[in-house]
């Protein structure tokens, strides 16, 4: 419940900031114009970020036929989950990761590249998809959706006002310092609110997770596994895309001195630390 508030307040904070920003560069007008665009992307975002997902990952479908053990465990997890079963994708990627897409649970996805079918045991991987479908039945892959694309908005507002120049609520041209100033803070402050909506959400899944699978010894051990195999192996489609960063169980985006700050997931060793207090007390 509380990671539920937490992240109404994040969102109602990203929407806040993006009529701010639609208000400063047309004043009201401009705050509806900028609303209605924002809309529209949603509502794009909403019925087709699935298909736009999976065809950046190059992911494939996979059936009984062709991936059986694999396709099993997601059937016997989403059974367990009392969701319906998603689509089952794979990614010929080296980078161990997964992630999880689709407006609700009656039109989900699961996706999991080779390299963490191929490195996890068969419980390290069963917790991993658990997690994934602990997002599809908290519905989390939509409030992503939504966070990134008024995130992508964001910045393409800031960048509006630099170049057009922004009006004040009686249509005055305002401080292009003030518009400079804009361009560079309110996308940061977007990406603060969007990580920090992200990371809520990672807490709350490894949790259900670890419930659906009934063991959260087997997800912790896969996350540390995790950690530590990704280190050195780039997932291509993700420093390609790196708006799609959160959707993965682990960062798969290569970090710098502010990747703290910066970083779409908390860190490892706090979700293991969670896991493994579970653990002992199941």
């Amino acid at each position: 419940m509380f990671n539920m508030m937490k992240t109404a307040i994040l969102m109602a904070a990203i929407t806040a900031l993006f009529m701010a920003i639609g208000a400063m560069i047309g004043g009201r007008s401009g705050m509806m114009l900028a609303l209605v665009v924002a809309l529209g992307m949603n509502f794009f975002s909403y019925w087709f970020s699935d298909k736009m997902v999976l065809k950046m990952y190059n992911a494939r479908e996979v059936d009984e036929t062709s991936a059986p053990r694999f396709y099993a465990m997601v059937r016997e997890l989403a059974q367990r989950a009392q969701i319906p079963m998603p689509k089952v994708y794979l990614i010929d990627e080296a980078a161990p990761n997964a992630f999880a897409t689709g407006r609700s649970p009656d039109h989900a996805a699961v996706a999991a590249t080779t390299g963490i079918v191929n490195v996890l045991t068969d419980r390290e991987l069963r917790g991993v998809m658990a997690h994934e479908l602990a997002h599809v039945k908290h519905r989390d892959i939509l409030i992503s959706t939504v966070s990134a694309t008024m995130a992508g908005a964001i910045s393409m507002l800031a960048n509006f006002a630099v170049f057009f120049g922004g009006r004040d609520s009686e249509g005055r041209p305002s401080n292009p310092i003030a518009g400079i100033a804009v361009a560079i803070l309110a996308p940061l402050a977007a990406s603060v609110i969007q990580m920090a909506i992200s990371r809520a959400r990672e807490f709350e899944a490894d949790r259900g997770g670890a419930e659906i699978s009934g063991d959260p010894a087997a997800l912790a051990s896969a996350l540390d596994k995790i950690h530590r195999y990704a280190q050195g192996i780039p997932l291509h489609a993700a420093e390609a895309h790196p708006e799609t960063a959160q959707m993965m169980i682990m960062n798969p985006l290569s970090g710098g001195g502010l990747r703290g700050l910066f970083s779409t997931h908390p860190a490892t060793e706090e979700r293991v630390a969670r896991l493994m207090e579970m653990a002992r007390r199941s």
